[in-house]
């Protein structure tokens, strides 16, 4: 699960990376965050250095205390130069009517082509306007999801042909009402529990699952353990963090939860059972300490498939947030209760956004502190022995930040309510949202950079980087697909077919693996078979559209794998009455499909 390999017996305050080789212990660094983007030396003067001067830029220093090592430095330099390029290659737009491209992307240097007939000026772009909205302003302003958008999976029954595979219509409100009517949770609290495992499920919790979330400091864990035995596991916050960790920890055992028999409990239960009894009395406490108990719950409650309890459970996360964001803002926090501030604020935004791209939901507002937060830096090393396992990883953490707020940015661009649809309008911001994604990509550190070859991976934070990077090329292409969809003829056009052929291939590389999905079922089950869904619905159209069908693979292959995916997302349909309804789309899509191959009216 760890990139970076395991820690070695006789040196275990140190860290490795994927060839082995030991990074330092991490030293204080001293230059600003300005000089830090842009790769310069800085000369450390208080309170502005000399390049903050010239440039009459806020002049910012970490903390003394704050350290990083190598493998850190690595991945904030290159999440770092990722933000620069999504936030500068358009520019301000302020209330006027257009965003100019930057001219020096190759994506819109090389890729456009299109006359300005429609709007376009040398790659100018339209304003998509709103309701109460004069333009589009900047790309800061996209952090969150639009609150009317087109993204969710079952959005794509409504287009031409893949209408045609289900009796009945449906939309994402849907599973809404699925999961609202859906029994509650029954837990029982007063559970017996067995501590005969623990050292076991807290070493696979910070092997195995931390990775994920990076909530966890490993390096006080140890005082959080004693503190927790010295209350019997049964008040205060360190008692239910140290049993949503063994929770988690016992979970990630087990793989993945679709393979659980249906009859059992799932992993992990007893000891969430008796956090959910402790969670009462902190729920009315705002402290960050109760916010990281309620994100580590919601991680559970993803787990196990209760995405409308967690989205419960982050509003509340959320308020709490943004009440300790606004009395006391990171900057002013000492160094450690500021990253943990900044890891339980990424956790809650990144929970909401999945959420939010899938269901119709009430937006918490958390995202107006986005720019405000920092990104995580590490958590600093402290005298007593690490947890055995124990690592402090951002890298996966990093790059998912970067790619969600990508992933909002094409849905504000594209899918939200008043977008432009036409091709001359759409061509420049795909070409321009790609090559923003392949630059995610290109940057991304060697331990973490998945191959882009046709092989399975045996690294699941690879494997499920690779998975989110396809997901977010098939969305910023699909458009095309519905422009061909509802009109045949431009499938000719040799643009058009280019970004289609894109689109269907990226779609055909989640689903050529079903069972890689299995990687990232702890944080993303529910989403990832959403996704299952959506690229089927994508590709099931196509097989039907005379000029789409030319860009996919032999019908038997074809027909293997929907049958799969079918027969993959019929094993969640247990687990949430949302994903049971999914499996029923799926089956039905795919009968009908065959009917409509076969020439039979359907």
């Amino acid at each position: 699960m760890n990139p970076q390999g395991s820690l070695s017996a006789s040196n275990s305050r140190k860290r490795q990376s994927v060839d082995g080789v030991e990074y330092p212990r991490r030293r204080a660094t001293i230059a600003c965050e300005v000089c830090r983007s842009r790769k310069s030396r800085c000369d450390g003067s208080r309170p502005k250095c000399r390049l903050c001067i010239e440039l009459n830029a806020e002049c910012i220093y970490r903390e003394p205390g704050i350290k990083l090592d190598a493998g850190d430095k690595l991945i904030l330099e290159h999440l770092s130069r990722i933000e620069n390029l999504l936030q500068t290659k358009l520019s301000d737009a302020g209330s006027s009517t257009t965003i100019a491209m930057t001219s020096s992307s190759p994506a819109i240097s090389n890729a456009t082509g299109l006359s300005g007939e429609e709007g376009l000026m040398k790659g100018n772009v339209p304003v998509h306007t709103h309701p109460g909205n004069t333009g589009l302003g900047t790309w800061n302003n996209f952090s969150s999801m639009p609150k009317v958008h087109w993204t969710p999976a079952l959005n794509l029954l409504q287009w031409p042909k893949i209408n045609k595979l289900v009796s009945r219509p449906y939309s994402p409100s849907h599973l809404l009402q699925l999961e609202l009517n859906r029994t509650p949770l029954q837990l029982n609290t007063s559970l017996t529990l067995d501590l005969s495992n623990t050292a076991t499920y807290v070493q696979a919790f910070f092997e195995r699952v931390n990775v994920w979330y990076a909530c966890v400091n490993p390096y006080n864990w140890t005082s959080y353990y004693r503190t927790a035995l010295s209350q019997g596991f049964r008040s205060g916050t360190e008692s239910c963090i140290v049993l949503l960790v063994l929770a988690l920890g016992c979970a990630s055992t087990r793989g993945s939860i679709s393979r659980i028999a249906h009859d059992e409990d799932p992993p992990g239960m007893s000891y969430f059972s008796a956090a959910w009894g402790l969670l009462p009395s902190l729920m009315t406490r705002t402290t960050m300490l109760s916010a990281q108990c309620m994100v580590l719950t919601s991680a559970y409650l993803f787990y196990i498939v209760r995405p409308l309890e967690a989205w419960t459970l982050l509003s509340s996360t959320s308020m709490k947030l943004q009440l300790l964001l606004s009395t006391q803002p990171p900057a002013m926090l000492p160094t450690m209760q500021r990253e943990l501030a900044e890891r339980v604020y990424w956790n809650a935004l990144l929970f909401e956004s999945d959420l939010l791209a899938e269901l119709d939901l009430p937006h918490s507002g958390i995202n107006q502190y986005e720019e405000s937060v920092g990104l995580p830096c590490g958590f600093e090393e402290e005298d007593e022995e690490t947890v055995p396992g124990g690592r402090d990883e951002l890298w996966y953490f990093l790059a998912e930040i970067a790619l969600r707020r990508l992933l909002n940015r094409v849905s504000h661009l594209i899918y939200s309510k008043g977008t432009s649809t036409s091709i001359a309008a759409l061509a420049p911001v795909v070409a321009e949202l790609d090559y923003q994604l392949t630059q995610w990509y290109e940057n991304l550190p060697i331990a973490v950079q998945f191959p882009q070859g046709r092989v399975l991976l045996q690294n699941p934070v690879q494997t499920v980087l690779r998975l989110r990077y396809f997901a977010c090329r098939t969305i910023i292409f699909r458009p095309y697909i519905l422009a061909v969809l509802e009109n045949d003829k431009l499938g000719m056009d040799n643009n058009v077919r280019e970004n289609c052929r894109k689109c269907l291939e990226a779609c055909l590389r989640q689903l050529e693996h079903v069972t890689e999905h299995h990687a990232g079922h702890m944080p993303y089950l529910w989403q990832g078979a959403l996704s299952l869904v959506s690229q089927s619905l994508l590709l099931m159209g196509a097989s039907m559209s005379p000029s789409l069908s030319t860009l996919l693979p032999p019908p038997e292959q074809l027909n293997l794998i929907f049958h799969e995916v079918t027969e993959e997302v019929e094993r969640y349909a247990h687990l949430a009455p949302s994903l049971r309804l999914s499996a029923e789309i799926m089956r039905e899509a795919e009968e009908r499909r065959q009917a409509y191959m076969s020439g039979h009216r359907i």
